[in-house]
């Protein structure tokens, strides 16, 4: 999962950032240190995979693997 794939696009602080699917990892995670609502939780992490638990049916997936 790349830190794109957890942001809120619909939050204004992201619409108003102008980040895209293509902006360097590094400033799509200073945005969401400087504005932390624009990430979307909850994010279950088992071993060494991750996944976005939304809906929480992707968490349970996840811990049955």
């Amino acid at each position: 999962m790349r830190p794109f794939d957890a942001l809120r696009k619909g939050d204004a602080a992201v619409k108003e950032s102008g980040i895209t699917v293509e902006t360097p990892d590094d400033d799509v995670i200073a945005l969401m240190v400087k504005f932390p609502n624009t990430l979307q939780r909850p994010i279950v992490e088992v071993g060494e995979r991750a996944v976005l638990a939304r809906p929480i049916e992707r968490a349970l997936e996840l811990l049955k693997k």
